[in-house]
């Protein structure tokens, strides 16, 4: 049961509910926080006022009064709150749990009476913190609201599940368990606690001192209020209105509101609702059993992952560490071939050493004997010798000839490793995705005819060339940046024609698409200019090419000063009610909703205006600009996508203005032709859609093609 807490402790001071009360939005309040809460709205939003006008709007017809809260956050006029013309604004607070609550505008008047049968502020507002709607009080204030006595039961019966591990709710530090609760009071002491702070004597000697898990389920088991009738305070209820959803007393029959309604049986009712909510009960369970199911597949999937994840890390390695192993044998291999060519040139090299000095050495030995006969003084003798010692150095002298003195060896290793192939092969490693078992499809043709630019958006249309042997399964679309930079990716599928929106204006893009199978991908097609316009009426058709661009396809468009465009319903939240054309929107909703121009900016001067064709019930209209991921359920502003306008002093009639300057990085409007303050926003930068968010009571039209104000250009210039 611990889950359900959050179900049972009231918004506003984040405890338990304490007598709450019912809101017509269907969220609870403590009774007190209900009174904490209370603003004062001006005199003419008041009920009197309201009836004194002739709008003929009941009190409590909850649907007309069904808007968003009636105060804005930043009192500007702009942003993600819309209220009042003459309202004060009232900065919003966070309570313990995190919703956003409006304080008192006033301190509530001392009073002996009980919070429900004290007196409220005339002309009082309270708002749900948690769906911010807002409704204005009658006479009767907030005994109006039904008593939620069903959610009561649930709190007694979980206080008392909880009831034996109370607390000390006094102790600084580590909480000690509670001996005593104080009825009056309601606050558990420890016996330190009791002493020091409850002491008995003085105004809280009167007090009763109980058990904890006595005193909470005593004070909760007190005999609870009969629910009785909010119009009819002594009359029980007795009957069930169907048309108004809500029970009611048989006073209310007889001379009420609900006199002329459809009216059950109030058990009969009671039982029908219980088997309905055990039915749609049911429902939610088997979703929860499902979600509960697929939890433990996921965790599953958890363990799974990492086994898996382990057993590929250790494959992986093992197959790195086999890649190792064989390099490194080849490497001992390499190895071995360098060592024995280092021995073999050695070896040639001192054997041509030793026979070199050999021969260096008997070359020596003859020139010193040649030059010790050389000494000799005795003709005859010399003579005898001289000629067998000339032929014998002439002969000695030929045995040094060329190539004597010449290396056999040199000292370069013929050995080259070309290791490329490998690094190339081992940059390539990875894990095999597929294997290709047919070929990939042709590439496609891009059908000129059919190709066209609209604004800022462009219609590209392609097709197989005939007689193609291989099937496509998808095509990949590709545009560049409009600036010459890399090519992205805009459509991934199986049809053959394509509208990207959100282009920027007067941008040259370059679009091309290939076709893709199991196996792998075809090239390229040839690349398509695209020329976006300034401001486009219209759509463009190719023209003539020049006979020097044979490799790239081009088409060109007249251009305007002004945008056209219209609503967008397929951006639109699914209660958006469409005519005119798409120029006009209404909503089916009472609550907020967001439309979308069909139209984005990114550069240049836009101005747009939108005229209100029904304003009932001072609803919060709101008017700017969005990004295309806006939140579509919620005011417009309300998030960070939105810039925009809510102003509660339109009527039925006005003109809103919206200039968007992106050259200049602002936003500016106008009601009826007259600028609404300073630039209501700086530093705009992106792609913006015009944007609107409304409800069932109001109806706008859009109106494009407009000129920027002349006042604007001209200042403009000068700036």
């Amino acid at each position: 049961m611990e889950e359900m807490e959050e179900e049972l402790k009231c918004p506003v001071c984040g405890s338990f509910y304490r007598e709450p009360i019912i809101l017509p939005c269907s969220h609870n309040l403590c009774q007190a926080c209900a009174r904490n809460i209370l603003v004062q709205t001006p005199e003419s939003e008041s009920p009197q006022s309201r009836r004194a006008s002739g709008s003929g709007v009941s009190d409590y017809d909850y649907l007309d009064l069904d808007k968003m809260s009636l105060y804005s956050e930043a009192d500007s006029g702009y942003g993600s709150y819309g209220g009042f013309a003459s309202a004060p604004t009232t900065p919003c607070q966070k309570s313990p749990n995190g919703v956003r609550v409006f304080p008192p505008a006033m301190p509530p008047p001392p009073t002996h009476l009980s919070p429900a049968l004290a007196p409220v502020p005339r002309n009082s507002c309270i708002t749900c913190p948690q769906c911010h709607r807002s409704l204005i009080l009658d006479d009767r204030g907030l005994r109006g609201f039904p008593k939620n006595r069903v959610l009561e039961g649930v709190i007694d019966r979980y206080q008392q599940s909880k009831a034996a591990a109370l607390k000390c709710q006094l102790c600084e530090k580590a909480p000690k368990e509670a001996t005593v609760m104080c009825e009056q009071c309601d606050v558990f002491y420890c016996d330190p606690c009791r002493l020091r702070c409850h002491p008995p004597r003085g105004p809280l000697a009167k007090h009763r001192l109980v058990p904890p898990a006595q005193g909470r389920v005593s004070r909760r088991l007190s005999p609870r209020k009969v629910s009785t009738c909010t119009d009819h305070e002594l009359e029980n209820h007795s009957m069930y209105c169907v048309q108004c959803k809500m029970p009611v007393c048989y006073q209310c029959l007889e001379e009420g509101k609900h006199s002329s309604h459809e009216v059950k049986a109030l058990g009969a009712m009671w039982k029908l609702h219980k088997s309905q909510l055990s039915q749609a009960l049911n429902g939610l369970s088997d979703r929860a059993k499902e979600a509960k199911e697929f939890l433990v597949q996921l965790r599953n999937m958890v363990q799974q992952i990492q086994e898996n994840s382990v057993e590929f890390e250790a494959c992986l390695v093992a197959q790195c560490d086999a890649l190792i192993d064989a390099l490194n044998r080849r490497k001992a291999q390499l190895l071995a071939r360098v060592n024995k060519e280092h021995e073999h040139k050695l070896k040639v090299v001192r054997d041509q050493i030793s026979h070199c000095t050999v021969k260096l050495r008997q070359t020596t030995g003859l020139m010193e004997y040649c030059l010790e006969v050389i000494k000799e003084n005795d003709p005859s003798g010399f003579l005898q010798i001289s000629d067998a010692l000339i032929r014998r150095v002439h002969l000695t002298e030929d045995q040094w000839g060329k190539g004597t003195l010449t290396p056999r060896m040199t000292t370069d290793f013929d050995l080259s490793l070309d290791n490329s192939p490998l690094l190339q092969s081992i940059h390539q490693l990875d894990f095999v995705q597929m294997k290709a078992s047919s070929p990939v499809p042709a590439t496609p043709i891009l059908q000129l005819e059919e190709c066209c630019t609209h604004n800022n958006s462009a219609t590209l249309s392609w097709k197989q060339p005939p007689l193609s042997p291989v099937p496509a399964e998808g095509y990949i679309l590709e545009l560049d940046d409009g600036s010459g930079g890399q090519f992205r990716e805009v459509y991934v599928g199986k049809e053959t024609m394509c509208t990207v929106d959100g282009l920027h204006f007067n941008s040259t893009y370059n679009a091309r698409v290939k076709a893709f199978n199991k196996t792998g991908v075809s090239p390229y097609s040839k690349t398509l200019v695209l020329q976006t316009s300034e401001g486009p009426r219209g759509c463009s058709v190719m023209k003539p090419l020049p006979a020097r661009q044979e490799d790239t396809q081009a088409f060109n468009q007249d251009t305007e000063e002004v945008a056209w465009f219209a609503f967008d319903p397929g951006s639109a939240h699914s209660d958006i009610i469409f005519s005119n054309d798409n120029l006009t929107v209404t909503c089916s909703s009472y609550d907020d909703r967001v439309v979308l121009g069909k139209t984005g900016f990114s550069k240049g001067v836009h101005y747009w205006e939108l005229t209100i064709d029904r304003y009932d019930n001072h609803p919060d209209p709101a008017f700017g600009v969005a990004r295309m991921d806006v939140m579509k359920d919620v005011m417009l502003g309300k998030d960070d996508k939105a810039w925009a306008i809510t102003e509660g002093g339109i009527t039925k009639g006005a003109t809103i203005g919206v200039l968007l300057d992106l050259n200049r990085k602002t936003l500016t409007f106008f009601i009826n032709d007259e600028q609404q303050g300073p630039i209501a926003f700086e530093n705009v930068e992106g792609l913006f859609f015009p944007a609107v968010s409304l409800n069932r009571n109001v109806q706008v039209t859009l109106h494009t093609g407009l000129p920027v104000p002349d006042f604007y250009s001209s200042r403009a210039s000068i700036a």
